[in-house]
């Protein structure tokens, strides 16, 4: 069952937000869903309800408050418009704190592209979570404060990724052995977006690609990784 929901920040605004309950809703791990930059759409939409087929209650938090597009050029604008540190901090960590209260006693935080990268600055301002996947997405490095996260990390990146280069990923990787961070990444020949049924086709950028099978692999792996952290 789905449904749009509100929830309430740490600062006791509220954030609008996609709900989707698995069949055994009662106790269920959850897991906190992060959009890519074109807003809360129908792809990650089915995402938290995939993970919600899985077991998990999924609750994509409303970063743009309602706007979304199939366009880059007005993606990019509503992207740079978004306060990374706050939605990090408020939005997501509200997130993570609501699930909590409802009863779901581990949850975790996934991310796509943009939603990547704030799932990284989120496992750094939010405690409460348990766990956390990245999916080939990261901030500047500077803004990792990687001695701060204390739940465990998967990662999932692109060696053909044009958007985030797979360079910095190992140096991210580096700054998060010296933080001594619990983490796992797997790289996979593929391009950006590998794991996004509708990143192909018109209005799209040229630099994405689906990829099924490797979609696939990493949808096991963290299927497994959740399964381990969140139970």
């Amino acid at each position: 069952m789905a449904s749009t929901i509100e929830f309430k920040r740490p600062d006791g605004q509220s954030v609008p937000g996609y709900f989707a309950e698995p069949a055994q809703a009662r106790g269920a791990p959850a897991v906190v869903v992060i959009q890519e930059w074109w807003g809360l759409n129908d792809q990650i939409r089915g995402v938290a309800d995939r993970l919600a087929q899985a077991g998990y209650a999924a609750l994509v938090p409303d970063l743009y408050r309602g706007k979304s597009t199939v366009e880059a050029e007005e993606a990019h604008h509503l992207m740079d418009g978004l306060d990374f540190g706050d939605a990090a901090s408020q939005d997501i960590r509200g997130a993570v704190q609501h699930l909590k209260a409802q009863g779901h006693a581990k949850v975790g935080v996934t991310g796509f592209c943009m939603g990547g990268a704030l799932t990284l600055l989120a496992l750094t301002q939010a405690p409460e979570a348990d766990a956390g996947v990245v999916w080939y997405g990261y901030p500047p490095l500077e803004y990792v404060d990687a001695a701060k996260i204390k739940a465990p990390l998967m990662g999932h990146w692109a060696t053909q990724d044009a958007v985030f280069d797979i360079a910095t990923v190992d140096a991210l990787e580096a700054r998060l052995n010296d933080a001594r961070v619990g983490f796992e990444f797997h790289r996979y020949l593929a391009q950006h977006g590998f794991a996004n049924e509708t990143a192909v086709g018109p209005g799209r950028i040229a630099v994405t690609q689906y990829d099924a099978a490797w979609a696939q692999l990493a949808w096991d792996r963290t299927l497994r990784f959740f399964g381990r952290h969140l139970g």
